[in-house]
This record gives C-alpha cells, structure tokens and sequence, in this order.
C-alpha cells in the first residue's frame, strides 16, 4: 500500500504550476513500541486532561487551547479558528531563489520528504521543472506550511522526483561558535597527522546504509522474546570503557599496526612507507633535554 502524503499542494516557478504531494522519506512502522498497563489489571491505559484547579477530568467538548498573554490571563482559540488561517505557503510552495546545495549549511537541515507529482496533468511541468534544476545543478528555495508552521525549504532533484528538505529558522540554530569558541587553538604534529590519515585510509569505504544495525532495537527484541517465553531479562553486558591515551604518537602506530581495516581499501604503499620510516625514527630519536 502506498504512504499516506504529507501535504499536497502545488509547486510554482514564475507562472508554471503543478500539482505535488510530499511523502516522509523515514518510516518508523518497524519500531518497536510498547503501550502503558495497568500493573495490577494489565488492561490498557488513557490520557485524559484534568482541571489543574477543581482536579476533574475535562471532557472533550470543554477542552480548547488557550494562549497565554499574561500570568493565568488566557485568550480562547477555537480549533475551526486555527484551521480558517491560510496563507499562500498552505496550498503552493512558490520557487523563488536557486542555491547550490553545498551552500546549505548542514546544522539548517532538518526533515526530509519525496516529491512526487499528484496526478498525470502534472507530470510534464513538473518534469521541466526538475530537469532545469539538474541541468543548472541548482536546488530550489521556497517555503511551505507544514504542521501549522511555516517552513523554509530547499528542494532538489532526486531521479524520477524530488526531495525537500525543511530548514531551520537561524534563531533556532545555536551556532558553532558557541560551542566550540572555548575549544584551545592547537598546533598539530605534522607525523602524528600523518599516521591518522593513514588510519583514514585503511578505513575507506563506500556509504552502504543497508549495514547500518539498530542494535538497540536488536537488544529490545531479545528482551521481548525472552519475556515472552517466560525467562528472565538477558543480562546486559557492560561495554569496555576505553582507556586514556598516555602517548598519543604510540597510540597511533598502534592503531595503524593492529587494525586489519577488514572490508576496506588498503593504504598505498608509497604513502605508507615514508610515514613509517619517520615514525621509527621519532621512536628511537632522543628527547631534548629542557634548558
């Protein structure tokens, strides 16, 4: 069976116009995903809201959201009120600027969506579309509202389709500075470099996502099945903690030496050599004595 859209709308550049709909690109229908119990009964649980006042439950005719504009001072909204505001963004997604991609930086990019064309009418302008983006090698910027929240977009051509990607608003990002503006400025060991991208080198792969294992949700299943058979929860092994490195230089030619790299692309020889000899040589050079 087909997924559910998202949203359908229609995507606009200058006055050509189709129909689109967007699909999630992730699905969590696999998951696993446990319900809340009574522990005496067993039976299912529900939600319900209570008057933080009187401590009764609300029933679902007297519930409605309020916004706070001062301390305990609410204004009502009904939910017919939310749904009658419409702007341009709730129905078409206007392309109104082109980017390179890479331009983008990655801590604005959020969530992920196919788009695909909503009916056969559609299909050749929304083909034009998608073609001159790939020729010009350009992605799309528009906006969209989503959710009840307008979003900025980028959106690209992906084979057949096209992919969006909604982007975060820049006051919502914390930006790198802030995190790492207390980080040390430090002077790297051209050698030591040196042995880490040969490390890099032994590890060379190719992105392959299919063997990337949940092994958390593997542990949660064996869980399950051992409760399901009646058996006691398989006991968790506790993971090695890894070591501080004393000699960071050591530590490398260790690496190097003693990882097999299984699966990868082997280092070049011709690189490998120089680097070793200096790294012996370092090895047996005497330290300088302090002045």
């Amino acid at each position: 069976m087909a997924p559910r859209p998202a949203w359908k709308g229609y995507l606009k550049l200058s006055l050509v116009t189709c129909a689109i709909e967007l699909t999630n690109v992730v699905t969590h229908a696999d998951k696993v995903s446990f319900h809340i119990l009574n522990r005496k009964t067993g039976n299912t649980v529900k939600r319900i809201y209570v008057d933080a006042e009187t401590g009764k439950p609300v029933e679902d005719g007297d519930e409605i959201k309020g916004y706070e504009i001062e301390k305990g001072d609410f204004v009502h909204i009904e939910e017919e009120e939310i749904e009658a505001v419409q702007i341009e963004t709730s129905h078409t997604m206007s392309l109104d600027g082109f980017v390179d991609k890479s331009s983008i930086r990655q801590i604005y990019l959020d969530t992920p969506y196919y788009v695909a064309p909503a009916d056969k009418v559609s299909e050749e302008a929304f083909a034009v579309i998608r073609d001159a983006m790939a020729g010009k090698k350009m992605a799309g910027l528009a906006r969209i509202v989503l959710y009840r929240r307008e979003r900025p977009v980028v959106i690209e051509p992906l084979g057949k389709g096209m992919v969006l990607t909604t982007l975060r608003y820049d006051n919502t990002v914390r930006q790198p500075e802030t995190v790492f503006g207390d980080i040390e400025a430090v002077k790297t060991d051209q050698e030591m470099t040196d042995l880490a991208e040969l490390i890099i080198d032994k590890k060379k792969t190719k992105f392959d996502p299919s063997k990337f294992d949940d092994k958390y949700e593997e542990a949660l299943l064996e869980l399950i099945r051992a409760k399901k058979a009646g058996h006691k929860a398989p006991k968790a092994k506790e993971a090695p903690k890894p070591s501080n490195v004393v000699n960071l230089f050591d530590a490398l030619k260790k690496s190097l030496s003693s990882d097999s790299g299984s699966g990868q692309t082997k280092s070049s020889p011709a690189k490998a050599k120089p680097a070793a000899k200096r790294a012996k040589a370092k090895s047996v050079a005497p330290k300088r004595k302090s002045a």
